[in-house]
């Protein structure tokens, strides 16, 4: 507790999670029907903070690389949920229920919009906010692979509002995917394709499971 205590990072970080998970709450507790409104309102001020906070992170770009490593990522992780889909109908008592829950949120919005809002907004703004700051910064603080373990268990936390176990578990599975892959190098360029491109895929173009 005292080295947590001795190597805490700036307030600002503190004040920026707190705000995040105010956020994620009235998201995921709002109406279904406006769910995608409410979290492209939730990217909107999220990803603003993480540049401003982060003034490397204005600096990102996309190059081959970025493109090449961020869509053989998404693939990768696409891999593991499909296993996971499987693996957590058949174990857990609600898994399905939960599963089916989460892709139920497309019949809210025309698809092709959806699409946009998860490219263009949603998930390059999760990446700069969750990676690009937070991680950073609880790196700096408690050292990379700790730093690495704290924000990723942040990210899957600020999912416990939701109620919904499978959810949960898989935002700390794709955080600690992407986290990880901030330990190897990868850049903010790369993390944004990579989570832009799983989350249209995974959601829009081939669910893990057939509904």
């Amino acid at each position: 507790m005292d080295f947590l205590r001795r190597n805490a990072p700036a307030p600002i970080v503190w004040l920026a999670l707190a705000l995040a998970f105010i956020l994620f709450g009235v998201t995921f507790r709002g109406p279904r029907k406006q769910f995608w409104q409410r979290m492209t309102y939730t990217g909107a001020i999220l990803g603003p903070i993480a540049l401003a906070a982060q003034p490397q992170l204005r600096k990102t770009r996309f190059t081959w690389s970025d493109i090449v490593l961020g869509l053989s990522s998404a693939g990768v992780l696409y891999a593991i949920f499909q296993i996971a889909d499987r693996v957590t109908r058949k174990i857990l008592p609600g898994g399905a229920r939960d599963i089916d829950n989460i892709y139920g949120l497309d019949a809210y919005r025309p698809k092709q919009e959806i699409a946009a809002r998860l490219a263009l907004i949603i998930g390059p703004a999760e990446e700069l906010f969750w990676r690009g700051f937070i991680q950073e910064r609880f790196m700096q603080s408690y050292g990379r692979v700790f730093g690495a373990a704290f924000a990723t268990a942040a990210y899957g936390s600020a999912h416990l509002v939701t109620g919904n176990f499978t959810l949960i578990g898989a935002a700390t599975v794709a955080g600690a995917f992407w986290g990880g892959m901030v330990l190897l190098g990868a850049s903010p360029g790369t993390l944004i394709i990579s989570h832009a491109f799983w989350d249209v895929f995974i959601f829009l173009i081939a669910p893990t499971q057939e509904r």
